[in-house]
């Protein structure tokens, strides 16, 4: 084994922490008689040697030998192996059913990147030059092998009828249940690649789907039947799947595959986090992703998951609800309060998946704010009072605006550490949180002057303070600005906060007039000089700051934040439309954005502004909520391009929805932005 490997010059080839000299290593761990050092070594090819996706020369001379590893019928733990070539070798290109936006406005620039990457096809390449082996590991005797081996087998292989026949033959003969379901699998991945020769594979689905065969295997089915084929769909598909769900909820099912190791590692972490029921979270995932944007077939799959006796299946329920309600828009009152049930379950991981989503809903989640309200009361699921972040059902009250979080908030603005989410959180609760103020300010005192942490304990309470207008906090916020050394970590950071705290403040502040006049020459000019304007009033004093931050040699989030500010300053900013305008012509689309504002708040002549706009709004969905703020302002002159706002709020997905499912305020601003755009029609 391992034949040729010391002749391969890996240490003039690299990955992604510099010389490939020790892949050679990672290699023969994964051969290892030890199951800590075999998952180590798998860790590490994907940590190092796959990083991410990435292909390096070390990648491309490793795949003989990994093939050779596959193909050692003696050794354990083959199908990670078979796993990591099947990752090396690409992308599924038949997986198209999930949709993506980055939210970057440029249009394909990731894909053709990688297209382009000859590392990325000689892997591809390689890999297929190997498949040969593929048909062999089909039958293999290890399961994992079997089951890993058969989207590889459909990508990769160059034969299509033989693969299909080659499914079909082990879909009568396969007795392992989580190898059955792959072979599902494989069967629409083959007929979303091919197009003639898939016409099998989808009537075999079809097949499948319907009796007698068992609820997981049909349910597979379905899913892949949505994803390739959504004409063959049962017309009673939401009834079929929730009955098919009970009905497999009620069965025995064999337990989660036991955790084989406690090795500190990204694979034996990803083990250790797999959900109690991970085959229903994967078939139930396959068909909420190919339903797409059939919103109200997926609430009603979700309402049946959620009324399910098997509380399995209701967690994995609240687990698919994130990815919908992240990426399309609804009227979700009824799963949110489904969702919010599921807090009064003696189950915490249940209760822990349905915090997580409501956390990230803020006012959507207010249909399950009794339960939240309840669950803070109760403190069930309260940390250790000295614990460094916010407990999350009571984050997730605050987020929905709900009163009742103020309380709660008050006792942990009382303990010995505040948790940096707390101000954050405040901000969300509006005039209800005022009784927070006093406690805000007296642990703003607190932070010490030049501490490493100092910037990271007071922004969240000054965000809080800001929120609420207190202006009676302004002389320790002056205590900061005067007492924390030139050196600080983070210190413009926190200069510019202290400074957006005392423009919140308004004319209370008069007393920061002196400090914020000093700062005007300084790294920190714009963010003191918009302060000013918001205390004193006084636009000739602010003018030079804003201007001189304007000039091409200044730094880009310098000329963005004075273009913001000089709107705000309105029509006395006359001088600054040339510098303006200017703007407007950027390669940055978020500087041209704010150019155009402010010329519409200077000037309030809407000729330069909607092509800006327009441009802008089509080419990166996230300028969409800056614009429709000031579309608002701007009334009937901004008709012309009201076409982009009703196309808007006619679409069915969120502005700023990701495939990656990530993004925590990706809800709130997708909200924020129909709001304006409501606002903006109301206001022409």
């Amino acid at each position: 084994m391992f034949r040729g490997i010391d002749e391969v010059d890996w240490a003039s080839m690299e990955h992604a922490y510099g010389s490939a000299a020790d892949v050679p290593e990672l290699l023969r761990g994964l051969a290892s008689p030890l199951p800590q050092e075999r998952e180590a070594a798998l860790d590490g090819m994907y940590g190092a040697v796959h990083h991410q996706g990435d292909v390096y020369d070390s990648t491309l001379a490793s795949v003989p030998f990994l093939f050779e590893l596959a193909g050692r019928t003696e050794l354990p733990d083959r199908g990670g192996v078979v796993e990591l070539l099947a990752s090396i070798g690409g992308p599924d290109d038949g997986d198209a059913f999930g949709e993506g936006a980055d939210g970057s406005g440029e249009d394909g620039g990731r894909e053709a990147e990688e297209s382009g990457d000859d590392n990325h096809a000689m892997a591809r390449a390689a890999v297929r030059a190997g498949a040969a082996l593929f048909p062999d590991l089909v039958t293999d005797h290890d399961p994992e092998v079997r089951r890993a081996v058969l989207s590889a087998l459909v990508r990769f292989h160059g034969e299509p009828p033989r693969v299909l026949a080659l499914l079909s033959e082990r879909l009568r003969d396969e007795q392992e249940d989580g190898v059955r379901l792959a072979l599902v699998e494989s069967l629409g991945l083959f007929a979303r690649l091919y197009g003639g020769p898939a016409a099998p594979s989808v009537a075999c689905l079809v097949s499948l789907g319907g009796p007698p065969y068992d609820p997981g295997l049909r349910l597979a089915a379905l899913g892949q039947l949505a994803s390739c084929a959504p004409g063959r769909l049962p017309a009673d598909l939401v009834p079929t799947v929730v009955a098919l769900l009970h009905t497999r909820s009620q069965r025995t099912r064999p337990s989660a595959d036991p955790v084989r190791t406690s090795s500190d590692t990204l694979i034996g972490s990803l083990r250790r986090m797999r959900p109690a029921d991970e085959e229903g979270a994967r078939l139930l995932r396959t068909l909420h992703k190919a339903l797409g944007a059939r919103t109200t077939d997926r609430i009603a799959l979700l309402k049946g998951q959620l009324s399910s006796q098997d509380t399995a299946d209701r967690c994995n329920a609240v687990w698919m609800s994130a990815g919908l309600f992240r990426e399309w828009r609804a009227a979700y009152e009824e799963p949110v309060a489904l969702i919010g049930e599921q807090l009064g379950s003696d189950e915490e991981r249940l209760r822990c998946a349905a915090v997580s989503v409501l956390e990230f809903l803020f006012a959507l989640a207010a249909p399950a704010a009794d339960r939240l309200a309840a669950l803070v009361e109760s403190g069930t699921d309260s940390g250790e009072p000295g614990a460094a972040t916010l407990d999350r059902p009571l984050k997730a009250l605050a987020r929905c605006g709900d009163a009742r979080a103020v309380p709660a908030l008050a006792e942990v603005l009382r303990r010995p550490v505040v948790p940096n989410e707390t101000g954050y959180a405040i901000g969300h609760l509006g005039p209800a949180a005022a009784p927070l103020a006093p406690l805000l300010r007296e642990r703003l005192a607190e932070v010490p002057l030049g501490s490493p942490d100092t910037y990271d304990r007071a922004a969240p309470l000054l965000s809080g303070l800001g929120a609420l207008r207190y202006a009676a906090a302004v002389p320790e916020v002056l205590r900061l600005l005067h007492g924390t050394p030139p050196e600080l970590r983070l210190r413009d950071a926190l200069v510019k906060a202290l400074a957006r705290t005392l423009g919140a403040f308004g004319p209370e502040a008069r007393g920061a007039v002196p400090v914020l006049r000093g700062l005007l020459t300084g790294e920190n000019a714009v963010a003191a000089a918009d302060a000013l304007r918001s205390v004193e009033g006084n636009a000739e004093t602010v003018l030079p700051a804003l201007l001189g931050a304007l000039a091409p040699e200044r730094r880009a989030g310098d000329r963005r934040a004075a273009a913001e500010a000089l709107g705000r300053v309105g029509a006395a900013a006359v001088p600054a439309l040339p510098g303006l305008r200017r703007l407007t012509d950027s390669a940055d689309v978020w500087e041209r954005t704010a150019g155009a504002c402010a010329l519409w708040e200077i000037a309030g002549d809407p000729g330069p502004v909607l092509p800006v706009f327009r441009e802008a709004w089509r080419r990166n969905p996230y300028t969409r909520g800056t614009i429709a703020a000031c579309l608002v302002r701007m009334g009937g002159a901004g008709a012309p391009v009201h076409d982009l706002v009703r196309t808007e709020l006619a679409s069915p997905r969120r502005h700023r929805a990701r495939s990656d499912g990530h993004g925590s305020h990706d809800v709130l601003e997708d909200e924020l932005l129909l709001r304006d755009c409501r606002a903006a029609l109301e206001a022409a």
